[in-house]
């Protein structure tokens, strides 16, 4: 056996909100050819849990069962076809180190989701998206091992059923799989996306006119870096609710009451800025003990030294309540709750 169990393990420095937690047992696992046995050793107490980078989970108490925390590392080039490429990595693998790996092997598609924390096999889950991008365009498939039986699985993206933020893992098959490791389809053609209007301005004012993916993935770095806290000074899990869809009609109905309010069209309806229902709501800023809603952004909750998960959470609530109450809109948090 060469990974590693822990009884009675700290969590705080596992999750990026640093809140204190314990789980029963922690099973570190490295090395991807011990995935099966690592899973089996852990399905003899559980609940389980698999945890990457924690950056996005938020634990209100101790976790009663296993943690698998997955530290497994690899990245290759599977298959080259011209313009085309995919890729493959670990599922610990790092993700923003894994953009930044595509970007000097010459593939392109993921420089707008440069700098998200978390790791590769976090990615799908969530379906990770930022600057006009998600994870789903540039999926190819997965690999994952039932926690249940510890058969293995591939997953197309079909399979996946991804939605904004969101995915079959996060519903149907939640709580069941460990995703091994995860595929990508990418180009050696550069096509960047620039459809958000703080990116073009932060290349326009780098005197980038026609920008390379690198280029793109530097001017995200850089926006992301000035408007979300880095988790290693503040504690935070990045946006805390997703930003809500509506029908026209229901925009439409809205906007009449609110005729200021931030929104945009997507492919799924109407988008709204939950980032800016909160500031309109008055809690841009607020701190209560040590939780408290970042300065610079509604969006972020954050952890100023010693909140526990249960006070950051009781604060999410009351946010959720006060939007609510003035706009009708329910606010769906994006980290899982544990």
């Amino acid at each position: 056996m060469t990974f590693t169990v822990v009884p009675h393990a700290c969590l705080r420095p596992l999750n990026t909100f640093g809140v204190e937690a314990r789980a029963a047992r922690l099973i570190e696992v490295d090395q991807p050819a011990d995935l099966q046995a690592a899973v089996a050793e852990a399905c003899a107490m559980p609940p389980l849990l698999v945890l990457g980078a924690g950056s996005n989970v938020l634990f209100t108490g101790d976790f009663p069962g296993t943690v698998v925390h997955l530290g497994t590392r690899g990245r290759r080039v599977l298959e080259s076809r011209g313009a085309d490429a995919v890729v493959e990595a670990e599922a610990g693998e790092n993700w923003d180190a894994f953009v930044r790996w595509t970007l000097a092997e010459g593939l392109f598609g993921l420089e707008n989701l440069s700098l998200i924390p978390g790791t590769v096999g976090a990615s799908p889950i969530q379906n990770v998206g930022a600057y006009g991008v998600e994870v789903c365009e540039r999926f190819d498939a997965l690999s994952a091992i039932d926690l249940g039986t510890l058969a293995r699985r591939e997953f197309s993206a079909a399979d996946c059923a991804f939605g904004y933020r969101d995915s079959v893992f996060k519903h149907a098959e939640a709580g069941r799989w460990l995703i091994e490791r995860v595929r990508f389809r990418l180009s050696r053609l550069p096509r960047p996306r620039l459809d958000y209007a703080d990116l073009r301005n932060e290349l326009e004012a780098r005197g980038l006119v026609q920008p390379t993916p690198t280029d793109v993935a530097d001017a995200v770095t850089a926006i992301r870096r000035r408007k979300l806290p880095d988790p290693a000074e503040l504690g935070n899990a990045g946006s805390f609710f997703k930003n809500p869809v509506l029908s026209e009609g229901e925009a439409r109905a809205l906007r009449a009451r609110e005729p200021d309010i931030v929104c945009w069209r997507d492919a799924r309806g109407i988008k709204l800025s939950a980032a800016w229902m909160i500031e309109r709501c008055g809690w841009k800023g607020v701190r209560d003990g040590d939780a408290g809603v970042h300065a610079s952004h509604a969006l972020v909750l954050v952890n100023h030294g010693r909140a526990s998960g249960a006070q950051i959470l009781a604060l999410a609530e009351r946010i959720r309540a006060s939007v609510l109450q003035r706009f009708g809109v329910a606010l769906e948090p994006e980290p899982l709750i544990r």
